[in-house]
């Protein structure tokens, strides 16, 4: 089998989104006859640590682990929350301390492109031997964080090797990027590093037709659009009693759904039978202004903050909800983001309330494989109409999801379209 060496810094033990995509195409690579080999930190700062996911790394697979210099334990000694929340992607949009700006500050413009810039000289260093003593022909980074990919065009301007940039978001488009209060200087050369990143690497691979299409007016090169997808299957999950509404992952300050809290704090005033049923779960991190807001709308004593949940938790809690929300930031910068959540949710088999930006891709597919409704943050009406629906069916007990032709997103069929591809 040929030999591929994918670099990657978010690796289990580490939780969240940013594992999954290639924990799973390191799994199923073999069947397409490659031999995956993982490069990646010894001692990384993560964010969010899930245990569990280290019982998905496939047997035999060989992880080479290199030690890696951070500056968040430093920026920790000025405040650790702050550090922590900045590096898990919660930036504070209203009212943020003046150390939350001078963090931003000094994480956009001294560190470019990002937090891991001092990782990309070791790497080379020592990914050169083993380069040699593997006979390794491909390379794949994966970003964010983008420097890794610096790692790769490093070792491409080296040696006579494939090189692929894996963009599981995009570089400088991507919405936080404009918060790093950035000076012109590093501004300049965050797209400078980006477009030579495009242009020497021999394909590219992203996980939206939007990025793509942005990042064909860089480069020439190939660009392949491979979505995120679903894997795991568990056994049969009775529904919840509750007429449960369910939201995975970090809930951003800019996903702050207004139009929603006022759609659901309406219909508890307005329906008796509503308000005794209806049930928020929310997964994950979720930021000041959001609790805010929903304590605002006199949601509270509805809202159940459910933490960080292990993958395998996530799993059963999809499985359950008689409706899971998926939300995104209302703007022109979102409408090729495509949550990895997505899958899993219409793997779930459980309807989808969509809401987010006109034209949003992500919303385009839920509608595509009727899995459910898209609706914008500020149609109010529709918002209620939707939620009276769904509770009404929940009523009846035929509260489903029809979705089909899904097993194009099965990791399985991606990572052949991966293969393909190298």
């Amino acid at each position: 089998m040929r030999k591929v060496l994918v670099i990657a810094y978010y690796w289990p033990p580490a939780g969240g989104p940013g594992v999954q995509r290639w924990l799973k195409f390191v799994k199923y690579l073999p069947e397409f006859g490659f031999e995956p080999i993982v490069y990646a930190p010894k001692n990384p700062n993560y964010p969010i640590v899930d245990e569990k996911l280290l019982d998905d790394v496939p047997q035999g697979l060989q992880v080479i682990k290199q030690s890696i210099k951070e500056p968040y334990g430093l920026a920790s000694l000025l405040s650790e929350k702050k550090t922590k929340t900045i590096s898990s992607g919660i930036i504070r949009e209203k009212d943020p301390s003046f150390l939350e700006k001078l963090l931003l500050w000094i994480r956009g413009n001294f560190f470019i492109p990002d937090a891991r810039k001092l990782w990309v000289k070791p790497s080379i260093s020592f990914l050169a031997k083993l380069i040699a003593d593997e006979g390794i022909q491909t390379i794949i980074t994966t970003g964010p964080p983008h420097s890794l990919h610096l790692i790769g065009m490093g070792l491409k301007k080296r040696y006579d090797l494939q090189w692929i940039a894996d963009f599981r978001d995009p570089w400088t488009s991507i919405g936080y990027h404009s918060k790093l209060r950035l000076t012109h200087f590093a501004r300049k050369k965050h797209l400078k590093l980006e477009r030579e990143v495009l242009v020497l690497a021999d394909k590219v691979v992203v996980t939206s037709r939007t990025t793509q299409k942005e990042f064909e007016a860089i480069t020439p090169k190939p660009i392949k659009v491979i979505t995120n997808g679903f894997d795991d299957v568990l056994g049969p999950v009775g529904l919840d009693p509750e007429f449960t509404i369910s939201h995975i992952g970090s809930l951003l300050t800019g996903r702050n759904p207004l139009g929603l809290w006022q759609a659901l704090s309406e219909l508890i005033q307005e329906n008796a039978a509503f308000q005794k049923h209806v049930k928020i779960q929310l997964a994950g991190v979720v930021g000041e202004e959001v609790l805010r807001s929903i304590k605002d709308f006199g949601l509270d004593p509805y809202v159940v903050q459910m933490g960080y949940l292990s993958h395998e938790e996530v799993l059963k809690v999809q499985q359950r909800s008689q409706l899971l929300l998926l939300l995104e930031i209302d703007s022109e910068e979102t409408k090729g983001i495509i949550p990895g959540k997505l899958f899993e949710y219409l793997n779930a088999k459980r309807p989808i309330l969509a809401i987010g930006p006109e034209e949003w891709e992500a919303g385009n597919m839920v509608l595509e494989v009727q899995a459910g409704t898209v609706c914008s943050h500020d149609d109010i009406a529709l918002l209620k109409n939707v939620l009276l629906d769904g509770f009404t069916r929940y009523q009846q007990g035929n509260l489903a999801c029809s979705s089909g032709n899904i097993e194009k997103y099965h990791r399985r069929a991606l990572t052949e379209s991966l293969a393909k591809f190298i």
